[in-house]
């Protein structure tokens, strides 16, 4: 099943797209709607099976995600935009980013991570077993199913070689928290694999762009306005 993928649009410019994480949707970037679309034409994007964007049939990944996204922006005529993903978004924009390097201009990664090591063993241990219990009940619950099939991205995707970053051509800001879910290690290797990459970290968790929207955003808007090597 084709799916159209639901989205709000706001303001004039050139195009930012704003992807959310796992089990959220458009909702999430209130702060960078109201902030980019002053200067920027963004489209911020509820994902297959988030928010209003249906489920479908067939695979539900990452790498599924990120040709959604292909299709998205063929449909409004985009050939070349911003991408700013968080978290699983940050996943789905890394991975369109090496697919079709051709179309991202800037790339702005947010607590994204390259395979599921990437995340704190605190954090991710609950989220297997998690997946696990709702594994067993997915046949008999559809919200059993549902946890499952989020869970299970964040479980089983990306899966993503340090090495595969040198396709991404785009000028590339990666930031993250100092208290992120995501290592710190991990998110470093990430910069430092992308030709170019500019590393921020800011003081917080993983959901800065939310809690500290001000900070994030005067980061995010320096990167994206300072165009001198594109």
């Amino acid at each position: 099943m084709n799916i159209k993928n639901y989205y709000i649009e706001s303001g004039q410019g050139f195009p930012l797209i704003l992807l959310h994480g796992n089990g959220e949707n458009h909702e999430y970037f209130v702060h960078q709607i109201a902030e980019f679309s002053k200067i920027r034409r963004v489209l911020a994007i509820d994902t297959r099976g988030h928010g209003k964007t249906p489920r479908g049939d067939g695979p539900f990944t990452i790498a599924r995600f990120a040709e959604d996204l292909k299709v998205f922006l063929e449909e409004q005529g985009i050939e070349k935009a911003d991408v700013l993903g968080f978290s699983d978004g940050g996943n789905i924009a890394l991975v369109f980013a090496m697919r079709y390097p051709e179309c991202v201009r800037n790339l702005v990664l947010n607590g994204a991570n390259l395979d599921p090591k990437g995340v704190k063993a605190s954090i991710q241990l609950p989220i297997i077993l998690g997946c696990k219990i709702a594994s067993l009940f997915a046949s008999k619950s559809p919200k059993a199913r549902r946890s499952a099939e989020l869970l299970g991205l964040m479980v089983h995707d990306p899966n993503v070689k340090p090495e595969d970053l040198r396709k991404i051509q785009a000028r590339t800001l990666v930031i993250a928290g100092t208290k992120d879910m995501i290592k710190r290690s991990h998110t470093e290797l990430i910069a430092r694999s992308i030709k170019g990459a500019k590393l921020v970290f800011l003081e917080g968790d993983h959901f800065i762009a939310n809690k500290r929207a001000t900070e994030f955003n005067e980061v995010v808007g320096r990167f994206l306005e300072n165009l001198s090597h594109c």
